[in-house]
């Protein structure tokens, strides 16, 4: 992720400038430098041993950004690519998002630099475990609540939730979210991200006032949130016409059947290869001329190098990033409307602090309740959001910052921090 966290900071920098010219307030130096360091980073090395029976060292990362709202909430992701400044830009856009939806949370983010897919389960286990290992004094439910993120799961939650478990002698199922149900999960988790940008969305169409059968969808990521968008905007009557995953992608100007693409890619680990449509690359698949795009795969897709080449009238941000700032200000000159990252996809964090709360109080809810609550909450979200950016006549990133750091500098002088 290029400079994702400057990028950030950039933004932050933008938006208070914005605050403070059209609200006439003035907003203390300090108290945007509180918003521009993490409060705590946490770098660690660990031994895991392998199923060959040698040692091998990885290193893994926990930033704690801002928990000036509530406790440091934030996803464990284990990728290759997963470096401090990811960790710190993700960390700072968890604070965001978390204060964008108004839920009780700051932000935080963790990963693993690791390639999974030439590790067995076995040793993800033991890998997952090694992380909790390090990472145990400064997490817990009150503290530190982590959740699923990329090509990390329920299960590895549950393997993450058990080890804290056995280290404090006590079973603590709040410790994590995105467990399965079977150990204090929540109804409605595993498809929360994409459900909740699937409202977003929706709301954003009917303020345009375009109808369904005028949407052309292509979704970059077929991940837990591409793959179900897909499954839930085909639910919903939307035509779907471009899918791809990290291999490369399909298309068919017709729309393409989505149960029988998930089908494929559950039989074939792929989405190359599916007879019923064309191949095309992930970058083909970005610069299609439909008027519905959404990245749902990794940061920083969509750049000054592309930007020109985007047709989308709609962008959703199911991945984090995936928009440069100059990119995202050169669409929104075009009259394309991007919703940004910290509201699409806060579905995911909005049900994980469902989850919190139903395992703090050992109350289960069940699915109509899950759904209902978070309909509502990413509903009240959007339309914040988007009278806001109406207000202020700029785009709907900057519209959600605005609503976020004004929630944020004023927790920060209610309490007395700066």
């Amino acid at each position: 992720m290029a400079n994702a966290f400057q990028e950030g900071l950039r933004q932050l920098d933008k938006t208070c400038e914005i605050i403070q010219r059209e609200k006439k307030i003035t907003i203390k130096t300090e108290e945007i430098e509180i918003l521009k360091k993490p409060k705590r980073v946490v770098e660690a090395s660990f031994p895991v041993t392998m199923d060959n029976g040698k040692l091998k060292i990885f290193t893994g990362y926990r930033v704690q950004y801002n928990d000036v709202r509530g406790p440091f909430k934030g996803g464990i992701r284990f990728h290759p690519k997963v470096d401090l400044d990811e960790v710190k830009a993700l960390a700072f856009w968890m604070t965001i998002k978390c204060a964008v939806v108004n839920i009780p949370y700051g932000g935080g983010k963790g990963g693993i630099t690791v390639d999974t897919k030439k590790l067995s389960q076995r040793e993800i286990e033991r890998l997952t475990r090694a992380y909790v290992r390090v990472m145990a004094n400064i997490i817990g439910p009150d503290r530190d609540i982590p959740a699923p993120d990329v090509y990390t799961n329920s299960q590895v939650m549950a393997w993450f939730m058990d080890e804290y478990s056995q280290i404090k002698g006590v079973n603590t199922p709040a410790v994590v979210t995105g467990k399965p149900i079977e150990i204090g999960g929540s109804q409605g988790r595993d498809t929360a991200t994409a459900q909740g940008g699937f409202y977003v969305f929706d709301n954003l169409r009917k303020k345009l006032r375009i109808k369904k059968n005028q949407i052309e969808i292509a979704i970059q990521g077929f991940g837990n949130a591409g793959l179900n968008f897909a499954k839930i905007a085909a639910d919903h009557d939307f035509k779907i016409i471009a899918i791809s995953d990290s291999q490369g992608g399909i298309y068919n100007k017709k729309g393409i059947d989505i149960k029988k693409a998930i089908k494929y890619k559950k039989e074939n680990g792929q989405l190359r290869g599916f007879k019923l449509a064309e191949e095309i690359s992930n970058e083909e698949l970005l610069e299609l001329p439909v008027n519905v795009l959404v990245p749902a795969a990794l940061e920083n897709v969509i750049t000054e190098k592309n930007v020109k080449n985007i047709k989308a009238k709609i962008i959703v941000e199911l991945a984090n990033g995936p928009t440069s700032i100059k990119a995202g200000e050169e669409l929104f000159e075009k009259g394309v409307y991007v919703i940004p990252d910290v509201l699409a996809n806060a579905g995911g964090v909005v049900v994980s602090y469902f989850e919190w709360v139903q395992n703090i109080r050992h109350f289960y809810w069940d699915a109509k309740k899950v759904q209902n609550n978070l309909s509502y909450i990413m509903n009240k979200s959007f339309k914040e959001v988007w009278e806001t950016s109406q207000k202020y006549k700029t785009n709907m990133r900057t519209g959600a910052y605005i609503t976020a750091i004004e929630r944020l500098i004023n927790a920060v002088r209610i309490r007395g921090r700066a």
